[in-house]
This record gives C-alpha cells, sequence and structure tokens, in this order.
C-alpha cells in the first residue's frame, strides 16, 4: 500500500522547470490525499499565470502514477493560501543562493511589505556577499522574479519577489 510518505519522496523527485530546486524544496506541494489507488496533489502555483504549470503537472502525474499501487494522479492547483516566498525551504534558499537567486529571508532581511521601495542595499550578493546592489529591473525572466546588480563584484543576480508586492 502506497503511503503519504512514499507521494512526498516521489515528489521531491519533480523539479521546478525553471529553478534548480524540487517543487517541494519550492513549496509548491500543500497536501497529498491517498484513497487507495488514487492521489490527490494539491499544489499552490508561484503565480496563477506562470507558464510552467502543465509542464509540472505533467511531471507530477508521471512520478506519483509510476508508484506501485496508485492507479490515478489527480493533480489540484490551489490559490489559497497563496504561495509565498516563506514556503521554500532551508536546502531550496541554499541551492537558489548557490544558483544566484536571492529571497526575501535569505537576503538577510524579512518579507517586504507592498510599497517598499527595492533600492540600493536593499538585497544582499549571492556571489560577494556585498550590500552594494540595485534593483537593474523589476521584471526578471518569470513574473515571481526581479534581476539586481551588484556593484561590488559587477554581477547580475536574480531574486525571489515577495508575494506581496506590487513589482
Amino acid at each position: 500500500m502506497v503511503t503519504k510518505d512514499d507521494i512526498h519522496a516521489a515528489l521531491e523527485l519533480v523539479p521546478d522547470p525553471e529553478l534548480p530546486v524540487s517543487i517541494v524544496e519550492l513549496g509548491l506541494v500543500e497536501d497529498v490525499t491517498c484513497d487507495g489507488s488514487k492521489a490527490i496533489i494539491a499544489l499552490l502555483p508561484t503565480w496563477s499565470g506562470c507558464p510552467a504549470l502543465p509542464m509540472i503537472e505533467s511531471d507530477v502525474r508521471q512520478r506519483v502514477s509510476a508508484l506501485d499501487g496508485i492507479d490515478v494522479c489527480e493533480v489540484q492547483w490551489r490559490y489559497e493560501p497563496a504561495w509565498t516566498p516563506d514556503r521554500i525551504s532551508a536546502d531550496g534558499r541554499s541551492k537558489l543562493k548557490a544558483h544566484g537567486v536571492t529571497t526575501p529571508q535569505a537576503c538577510g532581511s524579512k518579507t517586504l511589505q507592498a510599497g517598499v521601495s527595492l533600492t540600493t542595499s536593499a538585497m544582499k550578493c549571492p556571489y560577494c556577499g556585498s550590500n552594494q546592489t540595485r534593483l537593474d529591473s523589476p521584471y526578471g525572466p518569470t513574473r515571481c522574479r526581479a534581476i539586481y546588480f551588484c556593484d561590488g563584484c559587477r554581477n547580475q543576480f536574480e531574486h525571489m519577489k515577495p508575494r506581496s508586492t506590487s513589482l
């Protein structure tokens, strides 16, 4: 008989298509239900219009359906509670930082509130640790990330935007 732990272990192997972390590390998994041979996986999208959602859903179905004893895997996208970067695990934050992506807590500050201007010294550089950083573009490769520039080491890096920000 398949357990929730078995399903959770399979979900840890589902990568986020855009970042070097699993969907578990990113905090997308909200709930796992196992009813006999049917698994129901509730996921939270980082953004409602994220173009990676169909790929994530397909990967989840493939991984979970491959478990012995699971005949049906249903994926449900939930929008409440809303996903926030606070859901990213410590391992996920570490992997993101190594990849050059900071998160609100990983950069040494609390989650920013709406209306706070992201300006020089707001983010610590993941490469050199300098506070001499500035917002280069509020629009990164995806809607949930912004681009910063470090004047210390002259590198750009991405930052996971807090959900509450209007950027």
